[in-house]
């Protein structure tokens, strides 16, 4: 059995968790495979906060566009970040946009492997 501890060192949480609850019937082979996607795919939550941060600069709305929220990106582009209100909101929830997008990662690769 696959430790998520080795495979994925940086992750920490309820991401370690969630990954290991996903790894943990797998054998160590296709845990390697799953933690060498996932880290390539994976956003890390301090880089959602400083593209969140940049936000503040005029060009709001990067960290939905990383995060494949095309729709709320081109929405908070084209109003600010509404009016700074949901980029401030993000600032505060930029660890749960990370794992949202992370857990959609996970999933994929899960059916990924399944498939092959």
């Amino acid at each position: 059995m696959a430790n998520v501890y080795e495979l994925i060192p940086e992750i920490t949480g309820e991401e370690q968790f969630y990954i290991d609850s996903i790894i943990k019937n797998m054998d160590d082979n296709k845990a390697k495979q799953f933690a060498n996607i996932y880290r390539a795919r994976r956003k890390d939550p301090q880089m959602i906060l400083l593209v969140t941060l940049v936000g503040f600069l005029g060009i709001a709305g990067i960290q939905r566009f990383i995060t494949d929220q095309l729709g709320m990106g081109i929405l908070y582009l084209l109003t600010a970040g509404l009016c700074w209100i949901g980029t401030i909101i993000d600032l505060i929830n930029y660890k749960k946009i990370a794992f949202e997008y992370n857990q959609k990662e996970a999933h994929q690769i899960v059916a990924l492997l399944r498939n092959s």
